[in-house]
C-alpha cells in the first residue's frame, strides 16, 4: 500500500512558477513509476508528466519545455517544477504511483493523492 500526499499548489499569475511536491509512504518508492495528472472543471483527467523507476521522464506536449518532473528516492518524494504558467494550466493536480513501468494513462496507476489546486490568473 502506498499513500501519496501532494503539496505546493496555489494561486499564481501567468508567467509565474510553482513547485508541487508529492510525498509517498512505503519502503519501495524507488521501484514505482510516478506520474502527475491534472483535471480542470468539466474535463477529463489528463497526463502531465511521469518519472520511471529508472529515471526516464515523459511529458505531455502541452507542458514540454515548461514543466520538469524529478524525484528524490531518499526522501520518497516526486516534484513537478512548473514554469511559464498559463491560465490553461489551471486544474487540480494529482500525483499517482504504479509499481513498474511509467505510462500516460491514468487507468494504469494504482495509487493516487488527494490533489492540489493550481490556479493561474491572466
Amino acid at each position: 500500500q502506498v499513500q501519496l500526499v501532494e503539496s505546493g499548489g496555489g494561486l499564481v499569475q501567468a508567467g509565474g512558477s510553482l513547485r508541487l511536491s508529492c510525498a509517498a509512504s512505503g519502503r519501495t518508492f524507488s521501484s514505482y513509476a510516478m506520474g502527475w495528472f491534472r483535471q480542470a472543471p468539466g474535463k477529463e483527467r489528463e497526463f502531465v508528466a511521469a518519472s520511471s523507476w529508472s529515471g526516464g521522464t515523459y511529458y505531455a506536449d502541452s507542458v514540454k519545455g515548461r514543466f520538469t518532473i524529478s524525484r528524490d528516492n531518499a526522501k520518497n518524494t516526486v516534484y513537478l517544477q512548473m514554469n511559464s504558467l498559463k491560465p490553461e494550466d489551471t486544474a487540480v493536480y494529482y500525483c499517482a504511483a504504479v509499481f513498474g513501468i511509467a505510462t500516460m494513462s491514468p487507468l494504469n496507476y494504482d495509487y493516487w493523492g488527494q490533489g492540489t489546486q493550481v490556479t493561474v490568473s491572466s
